[in-house]
């Protein structure tokens, strides 16, 4: 858990806020568990489930090369999953269900947020990965997770809210922290490719060796001259 996750139980026990504290950690912990789920059974490793106040982020590890739709479903299931519980949970609470639903609505909208990491930050990316580079369409994701931050900012100016002034900051220090890793991002995504050797169907000539893109084999332009993937791959790894 997050420390911040123990501070707000905390204020929550005080405060006699205790139930509204357990559906949303309950949903949470669910819409995680569905992530988690998924990368197990795609054979990747779950590292660790950070849960915070309002969301949290798992921690897992699978090939950056995985096939879009099998990322696609990982990142489905967290959704899919919370809805089932909160489903359960209005029929267990049924006099409670107005209150479950204004939380579950509240996270569902939050997680699918065009920001990465969110979920939606993460499909928004995988949309970008079937039309432009794999560096590319993490720097596209980015711009437009800033602008919407910004956004939220500009609106507190005009109607201060401090959830929203809250959320904005934390959002932009997620947002800032996974920006800094696409170089880490980018190599890992190319180391894969010249450990596996893996097989894709589809074929593309590059100018540019920045250019490569998920499932797509290429052929690297220099000049005159062109270059295998395997070729570029072990000229640039082949000394570590």
């Amino acid at each position: 858990m997050h420390p911040l996750f123990y501070l707000v139980a905390f204020f929550a026990i005080i405060t006699a806020s205790f139930f509204p504290f357990l559906i949303i950690t309950v949903l949470i912990l669910v819409h995680e568990f569905g992530h988690s789920l998924m990368v197990y059974l795609f054979g990747g490793e779950v590292i660790k489930i950070l849960i915070y106040p309002l969301g949290g982020i798992s921690k897992f590890s699978t090939s950056f090369n995985i096939p879009l739709v099998k990322e696609f479903i990982i990142l489905l299931f967290g959704p899919l999953f919370q809805i089932i519980a909160w489903y359960l949970l209005i029929t267990l609470f049924p006099e409670k269900e107005m209150l479950i639903s204004s939380y579950h609505y509240g996270i569902l909208f939050f997680n699918l947020l065009p920001i990465y990491p969110l979920d939606g930050g993460k499909v928004l990316c995988l949309f970008f990965h079937r039309i432009f580079s794999y560096r590319f369409s993490f720097y596209f994701t980015f711009v437009i997770g800033y602008l919407l931050v910004l956004s939220f900012l500009i609106f507190t100016y005009f109607h201060f809210s401090f959830n929203v002034i809250f959320l904005s900051i934390f959002l932009l220090v997620k947002l800032t922290k996974e920006y800094r890793q696409i170089p880490y991002f980018y190599e890992r995504f190319l180391l894969e490719r010249y450990l596996n050797h893996y097989f894709f169907k589809k074929s593309k000539i590059l100018n540019s060796s920045s250019d490569f893109q998920r499932g797509y084999h290429h052929l690297i332009k220099d000049g005159e001259l062109y270059y295998l993937e395997e070729e570029y791959l072990e000229k640039k790894y082949k000394s570590y």
